[in-house]
């Protein structure tokens, strides 16, 4: 069970204010956030309570909850209770949220006058997640009739009795005057209470004068003194004042009454009886005095100190390392063995015994013990099975839990069993068979009637020998576990490995330093089986961490001998680490689960160092004791929680409930102390004379535990870096580690600088330290270090750090402009881009946030617009490692969940929670509260337009288009998508597709919409894209405008003659194709093109030579033409591949799509005639075209191979049921071939020389990509710059967003091949882009850098690219009289254009 803490702005128990129905506004995990609100008194009820969780996308919810009385804990179960309420054991009352939009919401009606309070918690019964209020219940106070009502107070002087007799409750303590003034309150709210029970004044003021001297309060009224405060007093309690409020930076008014409330309460303690020496002795300790002495020294009192950052070429910390692809997996065959006689017995018992739970195979010296468990209907049989060949005896006994040892019940006994202490015994029997080799075995049955044990622990006699399991008792789980989840066959995973290590399982459960030991014997193995093996490590580790599997089971291990194992395995990851650095952001995590050991003393100390702490303080009985005997028998990470919960009960002053509150929220129960080997029953229960000295020694304690469990604790971290010595006092006595050789100037600062600060409220300059330790230390952690594992933890905790603190600084950036959230966001990327391997996207979304800062502070009226594209990019990169992280490590975690049994919650939210567990949901966070800053910045509002057409339809949720593309809706539909990719089809009956993601306005998927008179939009806000989600199966109507949509539920009626693609199929244009014969040439050159020859794309390139400006340049070009591929199949030794693909082409007529993927396989096996290469090298010649035959025939072959996946593309699954769509026969699609030499392009474009989004035919629209212009017509993602130019203005153009396409293709000189079909451009049909343009030469993917890029930081040179642009769609469209969607090129200024067409 897992159990979420979360910040809060309200107080402990949420008091309903009349003034105000907000009680409390709580953050529960990431972006979701609970509001509980109270209205008092309406018609027939006492009170009602609205409680609504936002952004929640769960719909398994529940409220837990019950009522208070006054002075009665045990919760009341009101009779009046929400829909849907069940009653859960009699205790508390369950009741399920419902959704609402982003959210779900509930509320309750309390009409019983004697129920005060609410008390609840939330819990998510799908992922058995528990939100609680900081360990404890959330309690919600009601209104009481007194609290309602306005005109009741109370006298003064009862006040002021009530306050002191609530000060002598509590000893007499000395108050500061902010204490005085709550305890007064409380006095007031305490009489208030009794009025609202029903109490007069004069009943009040009779029992207070009766139970004490009015007099005696008086007196003990303070009387001012006269002393004078000494100012140097003043500035001690001004500064203890500033550290406990988390230095934060005061401007000079505030620090002048900071250093008056600081004198007023030295006043108060001098006013109470005081001396001023007794103040001095109090405050002015050494450390303190020089703190502020430093303070006044630097003139910057009541300021945070900071660092200076070094001003680093970010360039430097790029890691392009690529891990090899998953599908490169080592796969070892290995013969199988031959099986023990002992396991051909199990395999014949599996068949007879029913239901398998458990089988588990021991070693016995040479010999083998088989254990089999299996259920049949309530009863659990138990066989055992052995070669040993003496008379052997069962030993054994049941458990309910853990590893105790219970006498089995009489009717569980087999025949001839003896009943002993707390177990029995039973004889072997020798085996009863045909087969003469199972005659050589021995065995028992044991049967179990009922569900009340778990496991059976064991041990075997044989002639007065007692054999154990390797020192430890037997032990085999009999217990069912829950169903698993079904995880397949181990595919994307290192299957062997993880069997393997299941295997080994029960042996590495005995002690942490089996588990080490044999982590560190798999390694090897893991790395055999390269990112997949070190993923499958990970997830074993993280279960282990994460306490999914045993830590301990009854197995005596000494500390030295865990640490000493725990020094082995990091030494090893530390080498891995070193030599592979490709696998280094998989091993951090690796190292993050694991302590970092040590050699000898420094485990050893756990168990000597216990003995000092119970000695110098006089506490061995008790807890202690029980403490002191699991270190002895068994150390763990729980000891380091347990070692914090005692310090923080010593601190607040034995508070008992503290201790327990550390416990849990460490997930540490009353449960798991019980379940250790050596269990922990007690509480602590010291004496307020043992204080001083305890806290005093449970720190040094503390120091040995982290040394030894905690490597990235960064406090231990740090000491292992900086060494330390021997302190005396019996702690780390001997111990000495020297510093780690080679440390930068100034590190040591650094990092002290970083532990002062660490409890800063004021994070910003703890955070620049953090990041600054981390670049200082990074470049010694790719050079050769004997110490190096020291340097990878201090690493990873610095990384930790960051995160834990960005989550304190949330409540700093509440009221913060965009400008400070923005360069919090520019330090988690810094630190994000450190612990990756591959970060090179990052380090680039770094560099754009650095340059959006820049423009912040310059002015820079277009900042808003460039730091969104920013944020795109940033969301695009953090989608991208969550993908990433999806892909290695999921699979991994099923099938080995699977293997282990661990809980299914668990393993389902394996990924999710890794990435929690690092700062890419720091990141996300902070972009999804700039975002909306930015968009109302740069006035983008909620929604892009793509198509603006009016629709009705039902609303359909989807994940992604690509999966419903070929699907036909029988009603208009409003199709809403998560994933949008560009280049997919939109199904028949959509009238509308919504989507969050951001395909290009000119993409594929965005001319079809417009094309289909199909409402296309992209919505940015989640609130409103959740509120349609949660419109599903619903009728809407959508109402597009320039930047909104605007919807609204309609009834059945309404649809009748609405604007719909889906309304008719005479919507659907009529179109035909005729189909095109061979002219005799396998080649033509641009002179040639005619109709009959090939398409309009070849045709339209022709057309404009000569005819456009002379500054727009036009590629040469020749072409394939029509009936060259069907003459090329024709080809004698062609037969067999033209006899396959009609039987494929046969198979898909009869409605087997699977056949596309075999014709266009089949295509690709074509020969070429001789004379279509002749003709094709004469006509390239001539045009003054490179022939890439006189490369040599490898590059012939290259083309070649290009031309045939043009042709082949013809029967893309796209391109298929498009023209299946329409009607056309796909048998008389003929696709000819454009052949043009590929121009090296700096930058690609597209125009529309009318505005797609608005039809505005007065101005130009265009989007532009750095490269080639793949990235922008294909599904590549992020957005293009885009723009618009007015065409009374074409020097003017007005940039609509800027680009954060994270990838550019780039291409040296080469030859293109580009589709050029007779069914694309038909008259209301969009065929562009259904087939392929391929090529010869592969182009290079490249992550673009924006921040180097003149387009974006150059104005003048933006100004003169993207009006060329402008001017050349402009020419265009005028020479052909109608709008034309245009394609292009951007060479060293010049423009180029590759292809034109009619806009659609």
């Amino acid at each position: 069970m897992e159990t979420r803490r979360f910040s809060f702005v309200a107080r402990a128990v949420l008091a309903a204010d009349p003034a105000s129905q907000q009680a409390g506004r709580y953050n529960l995990d990431g972006d979701i956030e609970l509001q509980v609100s109270v209205s008092p008194m309406s018609s027939g009820c006492i009170s009602k309570m609205e409680i609504v969780v936002t952004n929640s996308h769960d719909d398994n919810i529940v409220l837990h909850w019950g009522g208070i009385r006054d002075g009665k804990e045990k919760w009341v179960l009101p009779s009046r209770r929400p829909e849907g309420t069940k009653v859960h054991k009699d205790r508390a009352l369950r009741t399920p949220f419902q959704k609402s939009g982003s959210g779900s919401s509930l509320s309750i009606e309390i009409d019983d006058p004697e129920i005060h309070a609410i008390e609840f918690l939330i819990y998510n019964e799908a992922r058995n997640i528990w939100y609680k209020n900081n360990g404890q219940n959330f309690q919600v106070r009601l209104p009481r009739k007194a609290e309602n009502t306005q005109n009741i107070s109370v006298p003064e002087d009862l006040v002021q009795i009530q306050a002191y007799l609530r000060w002598e409750r509590k000893g007499k303590q000395m108050y500061t005057l902010e204490q005085e003034k709550v305890e007064y309150e409380a006095a007031r709210a305490e009489l208030l209470e009794e009025v609202a029970r029903g109490a007069s004044i004069q009943d009040i003021q009779a029992r207070l004068k009766k139970g004490s001297n009015a007099s005696e309060v008086k007196d003990q009224t303070p009387s001012k003194s006269e002393s004078k405060i000494p100012d140097d007093l003043v500035q001690i309690q001004a500064y203890l004042r500033w550290e406990k409020a988390g230095k934060p930076n005061y401007s000079p008014d505030k620090q002048s009454k900071e250093f008056e409330e600081a004198r007023k309460e030295l006043q108060m303690e001098l006013d109470k009886g005081a001396s001023v020496d007794d103040i001095r002795k109090k405050i002015a300790k050494g450390e303190i005095k020089t703190k502020v002495a430093k303070q006044l020294e630097k003139k910057s009192y009541f300021s945070a100190e900071r660092i200076q950052r070094q001003n680093r070429d970010l360039m430097q910390i790029i890691n392009k390392y690529a891990a090899e692809p998953v599908n490169k997996v080592s796969t070892k065959v290995t013969e199988p063995k031959a099986l023990s006689t002992v396991e051909l017995f199990a395999e014949a018992k599996e068949a007879q015994d029913g239901s398998l739970i458990k089988k588990k195979i021991f070693q016995l010296a040479d010999k083998q013990l088989l254990v089999l468990v299996t259920k049949l209907g309530d009863k659990t049989k138990i066989c055992l099975a052995t070669d040993f060949r003496e008379p052997l005896t069962l030993h054994w006994a049941l458990s309910s839990k853990g590893n105790e040892w219970l006498q089995p019940p009489q009717n569980a006994l087999p025949p001839g069993s003896e009943l002993v202490e707390k177990a029995a015994e039973t004889q072997f029997a020798s085996v009863t068979s045909d087969d003469p080799l199972l005659q050589r075995l021995q065995s028992l049955k044991i049967e179990i009637e009922g569900g009340d044990f778990v496991g059976m622990p064991f041990v075997l006699v044989s002639s007065g020998n007692w054999m154990k399991d390797n020192g430890s008792d037997f032990y085999i789980d009999i217990g069912v576990r829950p169903a698993q989840k079904d995880a397949g066959d181990g595919s994307g995973t290192a299957k062997s490995l993880l069997e393997k290590i299941a295997s080994l399982e029960s042996e590495a459960q005995k002690s942490f330093m089996h588990r080490f030991n044999i982590a560190a014997d798999l390694l090897d193995e893991a790395m055999d089986a390269g990112e997949l093996g070190l993923a499958g490590m990970l997830v074993w580790m993280r279960f282990m961490a994460t306490r999914q599997l045993i830590w301990n089971k009854n197995y005596n291990v000494k500390p030295r001998e865990i640490s000493k194992a725990q020094d082995r395995l990091t030494d090893n990851l530390q080498n891995i680490f070193r030599s592979k650095p490709q696998y280094q952001e998989l091993l951090r995590m690796i190292m993050s689960t694991v302590g970092r050991g040590g050699e000898g003393d420094v485990g050893q100390r756990i168990r000597d160092e216990i003995l000092v702490i119970q000695r110098n303080n006089d506490c061995k009985g008790g807890l202690m004791e029980e403490w002191h005997q699991k270190l002895h028998n068994n150390t763990s990470p729980d000891d380091v929680v347990i070692c914090q919960a005692l310090i923080d009960y010593i601190k607040s002053d034995f508070d008992i409930s503290v201790y327990w509150k550390t416990l849990n929220d460490n997930g540490i129960t009353k449960e798991r102390l019980l379940s250790y080997d050596r269990a922990i029953h007690s509480e602590p229960n010291f004496r307020s004379d043992q204080k001083e000295g305890l806290l005093r020694d449970l720190g040094h304690y503390m120091r040995t535990l982290k040394a030894v469990h905690s490597g990235a604790d960064l406090e231990a971290a740090i000491s292992n870096c900086m060494g330390y010595k021997a302190e005396g006092q019996g702690f780390m006595v001997g111990v000495n580690i020297d510093p780690v050789p080679g440390l930068p100037a100034g590190f040591p600062n650094l990092l002290q600088f970083i532990l002062e600060h660490v409890e800063d409220k004021n994070v910003e300059p703890l955070l620049e330290g953090l990041l600054e330790a981390r670049q200082e230390l990074r470049p010694l952690l790719f050079k050769p270090q004997n110490r190096l594992k020291d340097l990878i933890f201090l690493d990873i905790s610095l990384d930790s750090s960051v995160r834990t603190v960005i989550e304190r600084g949330y409540e700093e950036l509440n009221d913060a402009g965009p400008e400070k959230i923005m360069y919090f966001i520019s330090m988690v990327i810094e630190n994000l881009a450190l612990s990756s391997d591959d970060n090179e996207d990052l380090v680039y979304c770094l560099k754009g946030w650095k340059c959006a800062l820049d423009k912040v502070k310059s002015k820079d009226e277009n900042w808003a617009l460039y730091a969104k594209s920013v944020l795109d990019r940033t969301r695009l990169s953090l989608a991208s490692k969550a993908e990433y992280y999806q892909q290695i490590l999921q699979p991994s975690a099923d099938y080995l969940g699977s293997l282990l049994g661990v809980d299914q919650w668990a393993v389902s939210i394996f990924t999710e929670e890794m990435i929690r567990a690092g700062s890419a949901a720091s990141l996300s966070s902070l972009l999804n509260r700039l975002d909306p800053v930015l968009r109302k910045t740069a006035n983008l509002g909620s929604w892009q337009i793509i198509s603006p057409v009016e629709a009705v339809g039902y609303v359909v949720v989807v994940n992604e288009l690509l999966s419903v593309q070929n699907k036909t809706y029988a009603q208009p539909t409003i199709l809403i998508a998560n994933h949008v990719k560009g280049e997919e089809e939109i199904p028949d009956g959509t009238v509308a597709l919504l989507t969050p993601d951001m395909p290009d306005v000119l993409s594929h998927v965005s001319v079809r919409a417009r094309n289909c008179k199909v409402c296309f939009a992209t919505c940015f806000d989640s609130k409103i894209l959740s509120d349609l989600q949660a419109a599903e199966g619903k009728l809407l109507r959508l109402q597009p405008t320039s930047t909104d949509v605007i919807y609204s539920e309609v009834s059945e009626g309404e649809l009748n003659g609405a604007s719909s693609s889906a309304a008719s199929d005479s919507s659907l244009p009529s179109i035909s194709l005729v189909k095109k014969k061979f002219s005799g040439k396998y080649a033509i050159t641009s002179e040639e093109f005619t109709g009959e020859l090939v398409g309009a794309k070849s045709r339209n390139i022709s057309y404009l030579k000569g005819r456009v400006p002379s500054w727009v340049g036009i590629p040469t070009s020749v072409a394939l033409p029509f009936g060259a591929f069907e003459e090329v199949l024709s080809y004698g030794p062609n037969k067999e591949v033209n006899d396959k693909l009609k039987i494929l082409k046969k198979d898909l007529v009869d409605g087997d799509v699977e056949a596309l993927a075999k014709i266009r396989s089949t295509v690709l096996g074509l020969v070429e005639p001789p004379q279509l290469v002749e003709e094709l090298k004469s006509k390239m010649k001539s045009s003054g075209m490179p022939w890439p035959g006189d490369e040599g025939e490898k590059r012939w072959q290259q083309a070649w191979t290009a031309i045939k996946k043009v042709w082949a593309s013809k029967w893309n699954e796209r391109a298929y049921f498009s023209t299946r769509k329409v009607g056309l026969d796909h048998e008389y699609l003929c696709m000819a071939v454009l052949v043009q030499e590929i121009i090296s392009a700096d930058y690609a474009f597209v125009i529309h020389t009318t505005n797609p989004s608005s039809g505005d035919s007065s101005e130009i629209y265009a989007e532009v990509v750095k490269g080639l212009g793949e990235t922008l017509v294909g599904a590549y993602p992020g957005r293009a710059l885009s723009f618009i130019s007015k065409k009374s203005d074409l020097n003017s153009p007005k940039v609509l967003g800027y680009p954060s396409k994270p990838i550019g293709l780039f291409i040296n000189q080469s030859i293109i091949f580009r589709s050029d079909s007779n069914g694309e451009d038909l008259e209301g049909y969009a065929g562009a882009g259904l087939y392929d343009s391929v090529p010869m030469d592969e182009e290079e993917k490249v992550v673009l850098d924006y921040s180097v890029d003149k387009l974006i930081n150059d104005s003048n040179f933006r100004q003169s690219v993207l009006s060329g642009i402008a001017k050349t769609g402009s020419a265009i469209e005028e020479l052909y009289g109608s709008p034309q969607d245009i394609e292009g090129v951007v060479k060293d200024g010049k423009i180029y254009v590759v292809q034109t067409r009619p806009q659609m």
